[in-house]
């Protein structure tokens, strides 16, 4: 059995292999090699493609999706070991991974950072007591990473500009009017640098730096596979050169939790908006967003309608990759 938490935990061949399934199920979309399978999709917050992306892909592959929202149309839940439950969670989840593993095939979960105690969110526990208590498949909709995103990055990335060796890839903070969590920012440095790409972070501050786990991953993965990463408040060296440019917003960790004092951090920093002046100085570079964007705040309306925008691409791809992936952790048979 195995999960699918982290693409940390997946090589690089493996993760291709996925990707290349993907295109394959693209191009035939509607089988049945999981008919009979079911999968549970535990959503603690929410969701527009990732709910819509994994209960249609599940349908396609002739299985059955459940949506599960603990706390609204199902039970509260403590993830934490031994505590006294007299609090609102109604069940623990030694019991909801019991009972789920006996009725599925595989488990997905969305749980997003409680944005309280950076020290204690880093640690990624609630997906973690999932996977280990269950006896089935777990896949992470969301947490700390976005591995799916990951996924679907790296098809949309390779399906435009080809082999991704060495090819320059901005990843670029935005202002937003709220701090964001910081999982699809360090999901896009993982896979981009377990690919071999030439990472460039542009960032407005220093308080705006990655968990140095991510960093650090991600320094090591890039080094492993001819790639590199550098960081830089230089906006015009960021931009110039770039091959694909992908934009994110997210908070400040030295800041996290105290988000009236990272607004006033973050306030000076709205030039960041990716501009069709930024987008020029690339090479002809493609550009993306996971979704959802706040048009002219993280990116304007001509950057979006330009056709070098693939997001929708990206978004489509969600859609194909976690087919590849249910299919994979299933054991059903598909196109590749």
């Amino acid at each position: 059995m195995r999960h699918f938490l982290s693409t940390q935990d997946w090589s690089r061949a493996d993760l291709q292999s996925l990707l290349d399934r993907a295109a394959k199920l693209r191009d035939t979309p509607i089988g049945e090699p999981l008919k009979g399978r079911t999968i549970a999709l535990l959503f603690l917050n929410p969701s527009m493609r990732t709910r819509t992306s994994f209960e249609i892909g599940a349908f396609q592959l002739g299985a059955h999706a459940v949506i599960l929202e603990p706390g609204k149309a199902a039970w509260g839940i403590e993830f934490e070991p031994g505590v006294v439950m007299d609090g609102e969670a109604e069940e623990h989840i030694a019991e909801v991974a019991g009972v789920l593993s006996r009725y599925c095939d595989a488990i997905g979960l969305r749980a997003f950072p409680l944005f309280k105690d950076w020290s204690i969110d880093r640690q990624d526990r609630v997906i973690k007591a999932l996977a280990e208590h269950a006896s089935v498949p777990v896949i992470n909709m969301e947490t700390i990473v976005h591995p799916c995103q990951e996924l679907a990055l790296m098809r949309t990335l390779q399906d435009h500009i080809g082999q991704p060796d060495g090819r320059k890839f901005v990843l670029t903070w935005t202002w937003h009017p709220r701090p964001l969590n910081t999982a699809v920012a360090n999901s896009a440095l993982l896979i981009a640098s377990k690919f071999g790409l030439n990472i460039t972070m542009l960032i407005p501050d220093d308080a705006y730096l990655l968990d140095e786990k991510f960093m650090d991953a991600a320094h090591y993965q890039a080094e492993d596979a001819g790639g590199s990463v550098e960081t830089t408040t230089d906006i015009e060296s960021a931009y110039t050169g770039a091959d694909f440019v992908y934009a994110k917003s997210w908070g400040a960790l030295p800041f996290y939790g105290r988000p009236e004092a990272e607004a006033k951090l973050r306030e000076p920093y709205r030039h960041f908006m990716v501009d069709e002046q930024k987008m020029a100085l690339t090479n002809q570079a493609r550009f993306s967003h996971c979704l959802p964007l706040r048009r002219n705040i993280k990116a304007t309306d001509a950057v979006m309608n330009a056709d070098y925008c693939v997001a929708l691409d990206e978004a489509e791809n969600r859609l194909h990759v976690q087919k590849a992936l249910l299919v994979e952790l299933l054991g059903g048979s598909s196109p590749g």
